[in-house]
């Protein structure tokens, strides 16, 4: 017992060691590798606010365009180490521009005079640094694992993703499919193993997620998809309603797996509390388990889809735009994709809840 005491708090000393040194590492190497941009970056050593004027609207909105100059080192390029000066202008809403102070880092616009983003990968970094020793301290090999299955997903997204855009003869509709299942598989195999309540998970995750796009396909096809506005995809070159169901079905995947690992989790740990427990007190033991996560999923759902909308909501309403105009023009893609979500969520709970006692009445037989 000691021994395993020994080695298992050695092996923590060891994983924390590492940690570190993968942190300042990253943190030395992510605030000076400006050399790996093509764009200039600047990183600025004084500001002058030079100017500051109001800027009614016909509305009563009051905003304040200021005008800053900006001195500043060039870090990259064949200008690196020189400095340079120019002008920036924002308005205090900064809803399109950067109020820029000392120590902030720059990419410069193709004029050489404006500015473009601001330089935010070591912010990135350090957040998901934050995210990955959190996600490690609560748990454990299992974080580990959820942590890689998130850099495994992003990976497959990106790379499904390229390939649309290569070979847009390609179904997009194809593309997304191959790649959910592909999600659904690697995550909750790595996040809970090779076991039954896995498999349960994953087949509830895929024939919930399917049933709900079925149903919303034919909503959408015999409404006409009569109020939908899909002017926020008007820079698309490619049909939005193709990539509009595509974002469906990812969208609805992430909350249709939650709700289908927890039910099997729940059903499962039941079971191996009392391998004979009768499968009518069980299944009435998950309904009430499905009840109470339905609610708060689909809450869940609506507010991560209306919150992104929140800034032009209000660009709307302070510029005195019609409720219903403002409501149609920023929701209703949302809206949809929150109700087919929904959908998934309380389709996938008799689901889960019928394949856990699939795979449980056989444990029991094999008793």
């Amino acid at each position: 017992m000691k021994a395993w005491l020994k080695n298992r708090t050695r092996t923590e000393y060891i994983t924390v060691c590492l940690l570190l040194i993968g942190f300042i590492a990253s943190m030395i190497f992510i605030n000076n590798n400006y050399d790996l941009y093509d764009r200039t970056i600047v990183h600025i050593t004084d500001v002058q606010e030079i100017n500051r004027e109001d800027q009614p609207d016909e509305h009563g909105n009051q905003d304040e365009k200021v005008t800053q100059h900006i001195v500043g080192e060039v870090k990259n390029g064949s200008n690196k180490g020189e400095i340079t000066e120019f002008d920036n202008e924002y308005v205090q809403s900064l809803a399109l521009d950067y109020e820029l102070s000392a120590g902030d880092e720059i990419f410069l616009a193709q004029d050489g005079e404006a500015t473009g983003d601001i330089k935010r990968d070591k912010y990135f970094v350090f957040v998901a640094w934050i995210f990955l020793i959190i996600l490690l301290a609560v748990g454990k090999s299992r974080g580990a694992l959820s942590a890689l299955s998130l850099f495994v997903n992003a990976a497959i997204l990106s790379f499904a993703l390229d390939i649309y855009i290569q070979h847009p003869s390609i179904s997009l509709s194809v593309i997304t499919a191959i790649s959910i299942i592909i999600f659904t598989v690697l995550s909750l195999l790595m996040a809970t193993g090779f076991n039954e309540k896995t498999y349960t998970a994953i087949l509830a995750t895929l024939i919930g997620t399917v049933i709900s796009l079925v149903i919303a396909y034919a909503a959408l096809h015999f409404t006409g998809e009569e109020g939908l506005r899909y002017e926020e995809m008007a820079f698309l070159t490619r049909n939005p309603e193709t990539i509009f169901m595509a974002g469906l079905l990812i969208g609805s995947l992430g909350a249709v797996m939650d709700v289908a690992i927890t039910l099997s989790a729940s059903m499962f740990e039941m079971y191996e509390k009392n391998n004979r427990i009768d499968l009518k007190t069980l299944k009435k033991a998950g309904y009430e388990v499905g009840k109470d996560i339905m609610g708060t999923m689909t809450n869940i759902l609506f507010f991560a889809y209306v919150s992104g909308s929140i800034p032009m909501l209000l660009i709307y309403f302070k510029n005195a735009a019609p409720f219903g105009f403002t409501i149609s023009m920023n929701l209703s893609l949302e809206l949809t994709r929150a109700l087919v979500g929904g959908i998934g969520i309380v389709l996938t709970i008799p689901i889960a809840i019928y394949i856990s006692i699939f795979f449980i009445r056989r444990k029991q037989a094999k008793l």
